[in-house]
């Protein structure tokens, strides 16, 4: 009797596809590729790992959820973003609870206003227009219906951190925003209003373009406290 109807993978499994995870990004670092090179095929990289195809896709597929690899339609496999980065998010965790997401955004709000006041008074240049970058690629994954807006938004509150000019600082919320990036994206989808979010990034990204501390500081509060809000309320969970 078979056990292929189990919600579960069996333990060699999962060992099989953390093994190739682990052998595809060392593969990406020995050969020194930089992200948006092309690695080798899916049949390639089979071949190589002595693996069948649909389990090394598997691989891939959780490479690609940390954006530590990109899946090109038509065209192959194309070193992600992440793949330097030394903290990412866990590609195999499971469906983040309501505890899990309030305790994040709660986390955030005790220090995202003050680095949004920081980034007003600093507005580092390069950062500032990053900021932008990311709201017209919001923008335009909201009109293409494209996957990849929960990225993007991280992308806008790692470089809103970034402006505030203190390296420290943004590689902590950086390493937050990506440790927890399977919350975020859960975050997006229960708050299902991408043009009211994108709305209040471009008020916040006005603030800190005008200089105005109190004004980035008390909008990024407002931010968070209405996704915070609705989390809340969407997942039935206390205020306590």
């Amino acid at each position: 009797m078979t056990t292929s109807t189990s919600p579960f993978q069996p333990p060699a499994r999962r060992r099989l596809a953390d093994d190739l995870t682990a052998g595809l990004v060392a593969l990406i670092h020995e050969r020194g590729l930089q992200p948006g090179d092309q690695f080798d095929s899916v049949r390639e990289l089979a071949a190589r790992f002595q693996v069948a195809v649909p389990t090394l896709r598997e691989a891939l597929r959780r490479l690609e959820a940390t954006s530590v690899i990109e899946l090109r339609h038509g065209s192959g496999v194309y070193v992600g973003p992440n793949v330097r980065r030394l903290v990412l998010s866990n590609p195999v965790m499971m469906k983040p609870s309501a505890d899990q997401l309030v305790a994040l955004l709660s986390a955030r709000l005790l220090f995202e206003p003050s680095i949004a006041a920081a980034a007003a008074e600093v507005r580092e240049a390069r950062e500032v227009q990053r900021m932008a970058d990311a709201l017209a690629e919001a923008d335009r994954c909201i009109a293409e219906d494209d996957a990849r807006l929960w990225s993007v938004n991280l992308d806008f509150h790692r470089a809103l951190a970034a402006a505030a000019g203190n390296p420290v600082i943004a590689e902590v919320v950086d390493s937050l925003l990506f440790a927890h990036a399977q919350e975020q994206r859960e975050i997006l989808r229960i708050h299902g209003d991408a043009r009211q979010d994108l709305a209040e990034h471009r008020a916040i990204t006005d603030a800190v373009v005008r200089g105005d501390p109190k004004a980035a500081a008390k909008l990024t509060d407002q931010h968070l406290q209405s996704v915070l809000s609705l989390v809340k309320q969407r997942m039935g969970t206390s205020d306590t």
